[in-house]
């Protein structure tokens, strides 16, 4: 009789500790998933620092020197135009020290052009391109009816990109008056153009 009256008895304990059991792992699972989650999340986030930064020492290698270098471009035009003021005629009727003054000076603005794009600091080469405003400066336009149409005919400063930024826009002078420059967005209006009627 004794064993029979027992068995009711472990039976509801058994079923409450399975439940308990049940309750806990369920707890520890939930807890397991959002740990997991949280760690994914920083692991991303560690991440995404980690190749922003790579972008940001890049940047600062490339473009930290974009101050200095703007400043030293004064001197590189200072160079210039000592070079352009003393015009051909001058140079053939220099004595050997003046061709040996007009050398130095071509060969320092040389020199000091080849260290500005050694740092990555490239002159612009605007003439007979067509005008691009972001690295071009309008400064007047030309009668110049032998190119097409917004051409830049003359450069008046010369401009510098460090990088893929512009530095410095190109001063210069555009034609006007002469032909216009075929451009794509004309060719697609000229091939929209019949399909619209067509309709």
């Amino acid at each position: 009789m004794s064993d029979t009256s027992q068995a009711p008895e472990t039976a509801p304990q058994a079923d409450g500790e399975s439940a308990a059991a049940e309750d806990v792992t369920a707890r520890l699972q939930r807890e397991s998933a959002e740990l997991r989650d949280r760690l994914l999340r920083t692991l991303a986030e560690m991440e995404n620092l980690r190749r922003r930064t790579e972008r940001e020492v890049a940047d600062a290698r490339v473009y930290g020197i974009a101050a200095f270098a703007r400043d030293v471009l004064s001197v590189a035009d200072n160079i210039h135009r000592a070079l352009d003021a003393t015009g051909e005629e001058w140079r053939q009727q220099a004595d050997a020290t003046g061709h040996a003054l007009f050398e130095g000076v071509e060969l320092t603005e040389r020199d000091l052009l080849k260290i500005l794009e050694k740092h990555g600091v490239k002159r612009l080469e605007p003439l007979g391109q067509k005008f691009d405003p972001h690295l071009h400066q309008a400064m007047f336009e030309v009668e110049d009816p032998s190119v097409p149409a917004g051409t830049v005919v003359q450069e008046l400063q010369g401009g510098f990109v460090i990088g893929e930024r512009i530095l410095r826009p190109a001063l210069v002078g555009v034609a006007k008056g002469g032909p216009k420059a075929a451009s794509a967005d004309a060719a697609q209006n000229d091939n929209v153009a019949p399909s619209r009627e067509g309709k």
